[in-house]
């Protein structure tokens, strides 16, 4: 799909469904309908591609979660994959604080229970919120870091999101946002082919959710490419944004820093 037929998308917009709201809705349920063979998923259907990716991200920011004095939210964050990828660069007294958050209960259920899980074995914790990423309860410059995996493109409303995040965030705080793209080059045919063919059906089968998987691709779809995720993101006040491609361009990590102050220094 081109960039111009993407733009058409200001937001996620399942099949049949044209209101925001009535979007969101359809991805909560969706979500929590498939939460409990999520994991299985992810690394099945991904070849264990997700793990790599989530540590990427959490690298990028690792000078942040060494830091005692950062709070970090990991929005979107599902079964909390992505926070426990960041908590392995938090030292296990005195680093970063990580607030997961999800608007699907059954999905954050998963995660509190991880949390608790590495917490009994002396892990850094993480806390949970249960809130929706376009209203979020949090104060203006409650944040130093915002992450978001393989969720931002399931936002009903991105420039909205990205205003939301924008808000949180302190001055000179950074967001990272990891999610699928489309490849090019020679790996594009054969990704495409399993990604719509493939896929869909597989995931299908093991969640036991009627048409659970065949969402993914289209909302892959329909969401814009790097150059137009930039553009918004400095539309939104960010600096120093940077679409780094992941193995092939399959995924694309984004980081920006919220404007009018200096990255941190970091290894």
């Amino acid at each position: 799909m081109t960039s111009s037929n993407r733009s058409l998308s200001q937001g996620s917009r399942p099949a049949g469904i044209d209101e925001e709201k009535a979007a969101a809705r359809y991805v909560r349920d969706l979500f929590s309908r498939i939460a409990g063979r999520y994991d299985l998923l992810n690394h099945l259907l991904s070849f264990q591609m997700d793990r790599y990716w989530r540590g990427v991200l959490a690298r990028r920011f690792r000078a942040r979660m060494a830091s005692p004095a950062s709070l970090v939210l990991d929005l979107c964050c599902g079964t909390g994959d992505q926070a426990i990828a960041l908590a392995a660069f938090s030292p296990q007294s005195g680093g970063a604080r990580i607030v997961a958050c999800d608007f699907s209960h059954p999905m954050l259920t998963r995660a509190a229970a991880k949390f608790r899980a590495r917490g009994r074995a002396g892990s850094p914790a993480a806390f949970v919120a249960e809130a929706d990423a376009l209203q979020l309860p949090f104060a203006a410059g409650s944040f130093d870091l915002v992450v978001c995996s393989f969720g931002f493109r399931n936002l009903a409303n991105y420039r909205a999101g990205l205003a939301e995040i924008h808000r949180v965030l302190r001055n000179g705080g950074e967001l990272g946002i990891l999610d699928f793209s489309e490849p090019r080059g020679l790996l594009r045919p054969f990704y495409s082919f399993y990604f719509h063919q493939v896929l869909p059906r597989v995931g299908e089968w093991i969640s036991g959710v009627r048409g659970s998987y065949s969402y993914l691709p289209r909302s892959v779809d329909r969401f814009p490419d790097s150059a137009e995720v930039l553009a918004w993101l400095d539309e939104a006040g960010f600096s120093d944004a940077a679409a780094l491609p992941l193995t092939g361009g399959i995924t694309i990590l984004y980081s920006a820093l919220k404007r009018g102050s200096q990255l941190p220094d970091g290894p």
